[in-house]
């Protein structure tokens, strides 16, 4: 991977293939690899960018106060990037629409997959989910922590395991871990979501829900597909939490004719 050191943090990245940029924002229990499976098809048409948010994978965890949306800045000025395609999944979703809000010349597509909506009523599973990590963290038992996280966001609560994509699991709990271990030092740091009105939000936008995932994120799905104008809702009936994981091939039928729409029609 490459680095972007400068005195605002460290960023890890990796770049791959020609074309217009799109960048893959990665969820909150991965990293950049969680993007794999999507990479070699997009590469074709596009340069990908992926990314470590700070206190996943490569990236340092921050020792003061920072936004999301800033770091991506930073990284598409060091790129030289003006205008890019995004793609976030889970929080990578908050984060790419967060940066479409707070930089909206800078985005020309923007793709959500299964983001957080913040301040949402959350059910009596994402509650009790939050509540058995808690105590997993409080206890220093980082492992239960890491089980906790699996079985919400991968297997999810519609499956068994042995309805989960192979290895998936063993895939993502190494970056899960890091995230877990930089959790507190993230949460600290960040300072949160945009507060941007999303009926400004002028650029196509795709959002997309998994059908096996938590119902609490098909609601949301629902409430972005609304909030934003024009957006198109996809639902995937045989992924989970994270898509781009579960059914990248059926992700990719759907992401690349929305991303190559824009380049047909004279965009870049």
């Amino acid at each position: 991977m490459l680095t972007l050191a400068d005195d605002l943090g460290h960023l890890s990245y990796v770049v791959t293939g020609d074309g217009p940029p799109v960048v893959l924002v990665h969820a909150g229990i991965a990293d950049h690899r969680m993007w794999d499976a999507l990479v070699p098809e997009l590469a074709r048409r596009y340069t990908v960018v992926r990314y470590d948010l700070r206190g996943f994978g490569e990236s340092a965890p921050p020792a003061g106060p920072f936004r999301e949306t800033d770091d991506l800045c930073r990284l598409l000025d060091h790129l030289g990037h003006e205008r890019v395609r995004l793609v976030g999944a889970s929080w990578g979703g908050r984060v790419a629409l967060d940066f479409t809000l707070t930089h909206p010349g800078r985005v020309r597509t923007l793709a959500l997959l299964a983001p957080p909506w913040p301040g949402y009523d959350w059910s009596a599973g994402m509650i009790a989910y939050d509540e058995a990590e808690t105590a997993a963290l409080a206890a220093g038992d980082l492992d239960a922590a890491v089980r906790v996280n699996l079985d919400m966001w991968v297997r999810g609560p519609a499956r068994t395991w042995d309805e989960v994509p192979a290895h998936a699991a063993d895939r993502l709990r190494e970056p899960l871990r890091t995230s877990l271990v930089n959790q507190a030092a993230v949460g600290e740091h960040s300072q949160g979501p945009a507060t941007g009105d999303l009926a400004a939000v002028g650029v196509p936008t795709l959002v997309a829900t998994g059908g096996l995932d938590v119902t609490d994120f098909q609601d949301i799905g629902r409430r972005y597909a609304t909030a934003i104008p024009g957006a198109r809702l996809v639902e995937f009936p045989t992924a989970g939490h994270l898509i781009a994981v579960d059914a990248p091939a059926e992700l990719l039928d759907v992401l690349v004719p929305f991303l190559d729409g824009l380049r047909s029609s004279g965009g870049r």
